[in-house]
């Protein structure tokens, strides 16, 4: 049965969708583990959503870039289409905080109880936000970094998919926003849609582990299969260690 935090998560969000690449049974173990700490499993409401991974970077800063890029769109349009009206977009190197059974039921009984068009569970820290939460809005000029814990509202998603859209149909370095990663389409997005209102959580909810990454080139260590085994227990201990 789900715990008090993992209920709140089911009745916040119609539609829970884990972005990861087939080939990473790692993440896809470590992130049921991660549900499971709330008694929640795979299937129906959470799933995975397969990882678009293309073949070149096609203006994108890398490969990886495109497709993680690639990826939060189609689980946008697909939602859209289908009538969601609350999306949680999650990304396979999420670790949920260790007191998430009290910061998550705080979290998302705050966000109920306002208009909120997009969320933040998790990201990068930045200058000038408020100490104390249990969320707090963002300014829309404000920039927010990583995507590994990001809800959108039915408003939010049909703003989302037509800009997002048109992104891809420009050339890098395009004035009016071309290939980027993500997070920085999304910071654009709400600079450009202030009506967007965004609410971050405080603390985080969720914070990206320790993993060998999609996104950037390899470095040696994990090219190589014997290093990468050694990185990937070293990254495990790292992780369990706090």
């Amino acid at each position: 049965m789900p715990t008090r935090a993992g209920q709140m998560l089911l009745d916040t969000f119609d539609r829970i969708r884990i972005i990861n690449l087939r080939h990473r049974q790692d993440r896809r173990r470590e992130m049921a583990a991660e549900l499971a700490r709330m008694g929640l499993a795979l299937g129906g409401q959470i799933d995975f959503h397969d990882a678009f991974r293309p073949q070149d970077a096609g203006g994108f800063p890398s490969i990886g870039a495109r497709g993680c890029f690639g990826s939060h769109l189609s689980i946008l349009q697909e939602a859209r289409a289908d009538g969601v009206q609350r999306l949680l977009i999650l990304e396979d190197d999420l670790d949920f905080a260790p007191d998430i059974e009290a910061l998550m039921p705080a979290a998302l009984e705050a966000l109920a109880a306002r208009p909120w068009s997009i969320f933040y569970g998790g990201y990068e820290p930045y200058a000038g936000q408020p100490e104390q939460g249990p969320i707090h809005e963002a300014a829309p000029e404000q920039r927010i970094r990583t995507t590994h814990f990001l809800a959108f509202s039915a408003q939010a998603m049909t703003v989302a998919v037509p800009y997002l859209e048109r992104i891809l149909t420009r050339a890098p370095g395009d004035p009016a926003g071309g290939p980027m990663h993500v997070d920085g389409a999304y910071s654009w997005l709400r600079r450009d849609h202030p009506e967007l209102s965004t609410w971050l959580a405080l603390p985080e909810l969720g914070h990206q582990r320790p993993s060998r990454t999609d996104i950037h080139e390899l470095r040696l260590i994990d090219r190589t299969p014997l290093l990468r085994e050694a990185a990937g227990l070293l990254r495990r201990i790292r992780r369990n260690i706090g």
